[in-house]
């Protein structure tokens, strides 16, 4: 493997054409998008849909092409992550994580565990998230702990909202030092103490695997440990993009559902306007409606990504006040458009509803999922206070939080990505 040592691991720009970067996984998506449906209804978790993207590279699509990888940009992920959702929205949902953890390691300095984990993404590898510690755990509180046995470090704890991680190798893991510090712990989860449970139970985005991870004694290299502080600067706009990719997403499925029922129904209403469903202007209206939603949601999802990527590059420009400006670029970028894209596309989801009449509400057809797993996408990082955030920069130039707390008191900071 090639060592490289200039401070970034990837050009500013990718060198792939889009459209040749999609050709290679779009078979995949296909073969995913047809078993959607029957997950969906049987509450099955994608294991083999997951092992087919791990097949493909997919996980390493952000990886330099110097060290194998896909060689993509932010907005170039973002546009292949909307495109997975379309096809089923838990499977970028359950890649949040690795993603955030593939960028953290490409925005680390050069050095060999650094190029480590590269190649273990080349390989394959998947990594998790096991940030969140619900009950009565109060905001500043970080119950689980690293500490020393022996010779080895080892990690003991209990999280939930651990998306995406049953079906990882790696595990990226919040936790506290015993000095003190906070640390991200990436820890194997080919182990026996590190135990997951599939309990997520909300009515939306079922098959994401986000449910609990218990830590008992569990190993970690010691190069594994890596100090909060130096996490990437941008990562709460990285995370939000892959939520709003999975929301503009589902709104493509919105667009393809319906106009597939609209075009197949042949019962009409007398007081309609046409012999046909689908020549009835109303109707037609209706669908063309949500594609404009849909494309105002990819737009803008774009648009967002571009804010990230020159995040990313400032990174590298050693000049701090220039990288500060773009991280709260990106910051106040993913935030609008979390608030616009969760906006159009519940709004369609729901209007879809209007083109079909009450066939549409049939069970079999599942057509409510698309709602509920907007509705719980959409849920991550309440939009009422993205909205306040928003305000307050444009009315007091007040700059963006980047790291989130939920817990049961008022004090200190417990980072989450629920």
């Amino acid at each position: 493997m090639t060592q490289l040592s200039q401070p970034s691991p990837f050009s500013p720009a990718s060198s792939i054409g889009y459209e040749q970067l999609a050709a290679r996984f779009r078979p995949v998506f296909a073969r995913i998008a047809e078993g959607a449906l029957d997950r969906e209804r049987t509450r099955t978790l994608p294991h083999e849909q997951i092992g087919w993207l791990k097949e493909a590279g997919f996980g390493a699509v952000r990886v330099p092409l110097e060290y194998g990888g896909g060689g993509a940009s932010i907005p170039q992920l973002v546009r292949l992550l909307i495109e997975l959702a379309e096809a089923d929205s838990a499977l970028p949902q359950a890649l949040r994580g690795h993603f955030a953890f593939v960028e953290d390691r490409l925005n680390a300095s050069p050095g060999a565990a650094r190029d480590r984990w590269l190649e273990r993404f080349v390989a394959g590898d998947l990594v998790g998230n096991a940030w969140t510690e619900i009950g009565d755990v109060k905001i500043g509180d970080v119950i689980t702990r690293v500490t020393r046995s022996g010779d080895r470090w080892v990690v003991n704890g209990r999280k939930y909202y651990s998306t995406g991680s049953i079906f990882a190798d790696w595990i990226d893991v919040y936790a506290r030092r015993e000095d003190g510090a906070d640390v991200i712990a990436a820890v194997s989860t080919r182990q026996s103490g590190v135990i997951q449970s599939d309990d997520w139970d909300g009515f939306g985005q079922r098959t994401t695997g986000s449910g609990t991870s218990v830590f008992e004694n569990a190993v970690v290299d010691e190069e594994n440990l890596i100090d909060f502080s130096t996490r990437f600067k941008y990562q709460t706009a990285f995370y939000q993009l892959v939520l709003i990719a999975v929301i503009a997403g589902s709104g493509r499925a919105v667009l393809r559902d319906v106009s597939e029922e609209v075009r197949r129904r042949t019962r009409v209403y007398s007081h309609g306007n046409a012999a046909s469903v689908r020549d009835d202007a109303q109707v037609q209206q209706v669908v063309g409606h949500i594609a404009a939603a849909v494309y105002a949601a990819e737009a803008t999802g774009w648009r967002a990504a571009e804010a990230a990527q020159h995040a990313y590059e400032a990174h590298f420009a050693a000049d701090p006040q220039a990288e500060r400006e773009a991280n709260v670029h990106a910051e106040l970028e993913s935030a609008k458009a979390q608030i616009a894209v969760a906006q159009l596309i519940l709004k369609a989801s729901t209007d879809l509803f209007d083109a079909l009449g009450a066939s549409g509400t049939s069970d079999s057809k599942l057509l409510d999922r698309h709602w509920r797993n907007v509705r719980t996408a959409a849920s991550h990082n309440p939009l009422i206070y993205k909205e306040r955030i928003v305000g307050d920069w444009e009315i007091n130039g007040t700059e963006p939080p980047y790291v989130w707390q939920i817990g049961a008191g008022s004090n200190g900071l417990q980072p989450t990505r629920k």
